[in-house]
């Protein structure tokens, strides 16, 4: 890893904090890691996003792929390594959990047509590609040592949708009989990342048969991608290229979420997948975005033009996982 100088002297300063912590293995409590960690909570990009989810939920929404709902900006913070001990965050999650079905999972504002199987009318209501991210937030960023039994009873919940071929597309009884454009029979490929992306933080799910027969589902369209599109989310072009934050269903993502499982790691799927990302390295050891989010403009990644320090630590961090592999 070449670059981990250059990661660790960033200008960024979320970058240099999880480069110390999950690239250079250094603790929490480290006074380097302390003041880069300050240096992130104090800048004007992060505040800006606190700042935002303090009008939790945002806007009613109307698209899952937009990349500015307040929910993907949440994650974002929870991965950056905010939690309920940083000042504004307690008041953001207590806003999250205030909305939540009678399963406990937590709720968004939503307005499905009629022409879509909705009610035309804005509703809260979840689905199973906003619950488990909502869910993987709150679990991140709350401190709490001890397993939240609420948590847990909704992740159960999710658990019992699965099917044999993975998780389907499915929402909850307010939005009606609204499905995504697919035959009801496919597995969701983006479900399915969402629920392994939230088994990853329990361990007790991380060799199970819910997380492999995840994690076949999307090593199979992988490796069928020419011919295999359920509801209409592709592996080609668009899929391959390189993008950050992780909003939606990209190789990046995919790669992200794959690589935490041990078992996955040696799998020659994911290892193609993870040359296929580590063969657009420039020659400084950098990787530079390939699409952008609009809605992300102003971060390092946000751009298309130059190498960007956060998706070359992503790439670097993925990378280690998969050396880790145990034979």
């Amino acid at each position: 890893m070449d670059s981990l100088d250059f990661l660790v002297q960033s200008s960024e300063p979320w970058v240099v904090y999880r480069t110390m912590l999950d690239l250079l293995g250094m603790h929490e409590d480290n006074e380097s890691v302390i003041t880069a960690k300050k240096q992130m909570l104090g800048h004007p990009l992060v505040q800006g996003l606190i700042k935002e989810l303090q009008e939790w939920p945002g806007l009613v929404l109307s698209s899952h792929k937009s990349a500015g709902q307040l929910y993907h900006k949440l994650a974002f913070l929870a991965d950056l390594g905010l939690t309920d001990a940083d000042d504004g965050i307690p008041q953001i999650i207590s806003s999250v959990m205030a909305h939540h079905s009678e399963e406990g999972l937590f709720q968004l504002p939503m307005n499905i047509a009629p022409s879509h199987g909705g009610s035309g009318e804005v509703q809260w209501a979840w689905a199973l590609c906003d619950a488990p991210l909502l869910l993987y937030s709150v679990k991140k960023m709350r401190k709490a040592e001890d397993p939240d039994p609420e948590i847990k009873e909704a992740v159960a919940h999710l658990l019992a949708l699965r099917r044999e071929n993975g998780w389907p597309c499915a929402v909850s009884k307010e939005l009606g009989k609204f499905r995504g454009p697919g035959r009801k029979d496919d597995p969701c490929p983006y479900a399915n990342l969402l629920m392994l992306k939230l088994l990853a933080l329990f361990p007790e799910y991380g060799d199970g048969e819910d997380a492999r027969i995840g994690v076949e589902t999307l090593l199979e369209l992988w490796e069928h991608s020419e011919e295999r599109h359920p509801y209409m989310f592709f592996m080609g072009t668009d899929f391959r290229k390189l993008k950050a934050p992780f909003i939606w269903y990209d190789i990046m993502h995919v790669a992200e979420v794959l690589s935490q499982y041990q078992f996955a790691r040696s799998d020659e799927r994911l290892l193609q997948m993870v040359a296929f990302i580590d063969a657009k390295v420039d020659q400084e050891g950098l990787f530079t975005p390939e699409s952008e989010w609009m809605a992300w403009k102003g971060w390092d990644f946000g751009q298309k033009k130059q190498p960007s320090v956060w998706l070359t630590f992503l790439v670097y961090r993925i990378n280690k996982r998969m050396q880790q592999i145990k034979v």
